[in-house]
């Protein structure tokens, strides 16, 4: 059996940080990697801030103008991705740059944090979806973003 190695596998993950890259794009479909941590630093998002951040960022990206098809963690724990149709890159950035900020400003309870709402509704943590919004709209608002890994 010839198995096909994934397409991300196939990226050299040492010459590349956080950012927002396009991973691939299928047809009118772009995966972007919203890359929020240096891969194999060591400093990797717990399940918690990683859990928070996947409810308070796709509910504010799927209520923006973009059609969103996924947005979900990466095993690896150093960042997301978001597949959205019939993309225009700067549309995408100015839109994740308004959800952090939304996230960032957010008051009240966590999207989605209930027992009928989530599997693990116990292991959110709002502050630490802040700090993470924080930390990557400083990343995406510090250098020009090319999209390119390298």
């Amino acid at each position: 059996m010839d198995i096909k190695q994934n397409a991300s596998f196939m990226v050299d993950h040492r010459r590349f940080g956080e950012g927002l890259y396009i991973s691939r794009i299928d047809g009118d479909i772009t995966t972007f990697d919203m890359r929020t941590r240096r891969p194999n630093s060591g400093e990797l998002m717990d399940n918690v801030t990683m859990h928070t951040f996947e409810h308070m960022f796709s509910t504010y990206i799927r209520n923006s103008e973009l059609d969103v098809l996924y947005f979900g963690p990466m095993g690896c724990q150093t960042g997301f991705y978001l597949l959205v149709r019939n993309a225009d890159n700067d549309r995408v950035l100015a839109e994740i740059k308004a959800a952090l900020t939304k996230i960032i400003a957010h008051e009240g309870d966590v999207f989605g944090a209930s027992e009928i709402e989530c599997g693990n509704y116990l292991s959110l943590s709002l502050p630490s979806a802040v700090r993470e919004a924080e930390r990557y709209l400083d990343v995406l608002s510090s250098a020009p973003v090319n999209y390119k890994y390298y």
